[in-house]
């Protein structure tokens, strides 16, 4: 029961702090201004049913597919670090995600792009995810046990899913005693610390590599 537990609370502890739903919700609440709050409560279960797919997909057979193309987590962090730059530079730069035209905000016509990836779910929770199910089972019995504690795995994800969904949700209650120049300044501030966090995920693998090269 204790090493149930302790698999729990693993998994929860190493992926609450990077995938970090408290810290997305100005952003959240900012890409989705012009939702009402039917809207968002959609998209908000929508961002937390795609975030538990992303990272239970990535924990099942994240390794077996950058095995298969020979790909390395470092490579994985490189490119998602560029990815999550871009995407901080973006909203640091304006504020907000538009598409031409039209006015609407990305995220009312499409609940993946940039909600749920990068904004929720970045290379950094994707690459935790894939080191978490790494680990495989030598013989049957030790497949029994690690069924057992892969369960609870899924279960942790649940609650992460879970986390998201009820920060995105009441996203709006949450911040709303912050104004809408407070609610701003957090944007910006939100979408710097994003920038820094692509920066730091990008040089971890600049790093790696070099540290594995001959």
């Amino acid at each position: 029961m204790n090493e149930i537990l302790n698999t729990f609370m693993l998994v929860y502890a190493a992926l609450f702090p990077i995938v970090n739903p408290v810290g997305s919700m100005p952003i959240f609440l900012n890409l989705t201004r012009d939702c009402n709050d039917a809207d968002r409560q959609v998209l908000a279960r929508r961002v937390a049913v795609n975030s538990f797919c992303l990272l239970l997909g990535a924990m099942i057979v994240g390794s077996y597919v950058l095995e298969f193309f020979g790909i390395t987590l470092s490579v994985v962090r490189i490119a998602g670090g560029l990815v999550v730059t871009a995407f901080g530079w973006k909203l640091l730069d304006s504020g907000m995600a538009k598409n031409e035209g039209d006015g609407k905000l990305v995220g009312l016509k499409d609940d993946f792009y940039p909600l749920t990836m990068p904004l929720t779910v970045g290379p950094g929770s994707i690459s935790v995810a894939i080191a978490l199910g790494s680990r495989r089972p030598l013989s049957m019995n030790e497949a029994s046990h690690f069924a057992l504690l892969s369960g609870t795995a899924v279960i942790s994800l649940a609650a992460i899913a879970v986390t998201i969904y009820l920060c995105y949700r009441y996203a709006k209650r949450i911040i709303a005693w912050l104004g809408p120049h407070g609610t701003d300044v957090l944007v910006r501030l939100s979408a710097f610390i994003l920038l820094c966090i692509g920066i730091e995920i990008l040089w971890t693998g600049v790093r790696e590599l070099l540290h594995l090269a001959p």
